[in-house]
């Protein structure tokens, strides 16, 4: 699951893994996005690269951090470490290339294996200005993304179309996601307090036994009072008797 999420009053510092084979558009995908630009050029992404992004949703301010991962069959072992710790991934595939798609499919399980529904998934079909060449069923991906749980989307990063929407959309996701996991963390806290609460009784029940002491003093008084009266009147009486 994961764990990053840092939330404040203020914003969100969130982290993003891009993930899919080699040759999808990763690199390109996130430079679009940041950097608003683009290189027809091919260059294999080594290991892994960090880009930043800053954007306002709603009136909060987030922080992207977008990790670029090499998609080359050596470095598939090293997944685990750039994905730990993401709140959002994007799994790229080209539109033009099945075998990419069916790559997908394994990253997601895997995705979901490892860190459940604590992170937030979006499934994205580059390369769409090739349509005349395409491999993959627009109704076959939407369909495994409704599945897991996953956005899907079609984008070009050639052509920079649906790049902001994508990223925005999982912004989104990610902040309702944090807001979530806060609610949750809020009640439980509560929750603990209450159980801790000791429930001090009423002390009335306390005041019975000193009225009735103070009940048994007065009987007590009266009674000693009666028989110093008798005594009095019983001394009064043999006097009377001794004189006649």
């Amino acid at each position: 699951m994961a764990t990053s999420i840092n939330s404040t009053g203020n914003g969100y510092n969130f982290k993003v893994v891009l993930l899919g084979e080699g040759c999808v558009g990763k690199t390109s995908i996130a430079l679009r996005y940041v950097e608003n630009k683009f290189n027809d050029r091919h260059i294999s992404t080594l290991q892994a690269s960090f880009l930043n992004k800053k954007l306002t949703v709603h009136g909060k301010k987030v922080n992207l951090a977008i990790w670029d991962t090499a998609g080359q069959e050596k470095f598939h072992a090293l997944g685990p470490i750039y994905y730990r710790m993401s709140n959002g991934a994007i799994i790229v595939y080209d539109v033009t290339d099945y075998d990419t798609f069916q790559r997908v499919i394994n990253w997601v399980t895997e995705l979901r294996k490892m860190l459940g529904s604590g992170i937030c998934l979006a499934i994205a079909g580059n390369k769409v200005d090739l349509e005349k060449d395409r491999r993959v069923y627009t109704e076959e991906a939407e369909e495994f993304a409704n599945k897991t749980g996953a956005m899907h989307f079609h984008i070009s990063a050639k052509l920079n179309e649906n790049i902001e929407e994508m990223f925005f959309q999982l912004t989104l996701r990610m902040i309702e996601h944090a807001d979530l996991m806060e609610q949750k963390s809020t009640l439980s806290r509560t929750s603990s307090i209450r159980r801790n609460v000791v429930v001090v009784e009423d002390e009335a029940e306390e005041t019975e036994p000193t009225k009735s002491s103070c009940c048994s003093e007065l009987q007590l008084t009266q009674t000693k009072y009666l028989i110093i009266h008798i005594y009095h009147i019983a001394r009064r009486f043999i006097t009377i008797i001794r004189f006649n």
